[in-house]
């Protein structure tokens, strides 16, 4: 069984897509991007986006009973592959408190929705 998992505490999906698909123990993330939820606006600078897609990361894994320590695999998408070591120093903060780091990919793009400079993708899991 697979349900759906949504928050107003995270952006509204600007297409037709789920937020988080949970079956059992697994939690699949949709991209987040730099979007605050209180204004369903892309925040201004590289900074602020990645510190906006992360908190709203936490607000999807909460809503779902879920936290860091769940985060198995990260998937990085970044328009400007040159910021990789300044957004890896906000990542690193993010997951400062969790003993074994996911695996991740960071990638570096084109082009990404509503012009913004990071998306980040995450799959959890709840080890019984």
């Amino acid at each position: 069984m697979k349900t759906r998992i949504e928050t107003s505490d995270a952006p509204t999906p600007v297409g037709p897509y789920s937020q988080a698909v949970q079956v059992k123990d697994t939690l699949y993330l949709s991209g987040q991007i730099g979007i605050d939820p209180a204004t369903n606006k892309l925040v201004d600078g590289f900074r602020n986006q990645v510190i906006q897609s992360l908190r709203n990361v936490d607000a999807v894994l909460n809503a779902a009973g879920f936290d860091r320590d769940n985060v198995v695999k990260v998937v990085v998408y970044l328009k400007d592959i040159s910021k990789f070591k300044e957004f890896n120093s906000i990542y690193e903060e993010f997951f400062k408190d969790v003993s074994i780091k996911p695996a991740r990919v960071a990638v570096g793009v084109d082009a990404l929705p509503l012009g913004s400079e990071i998306e980040i993708e995450v799959v959890a899991v709840k080890l019984s």
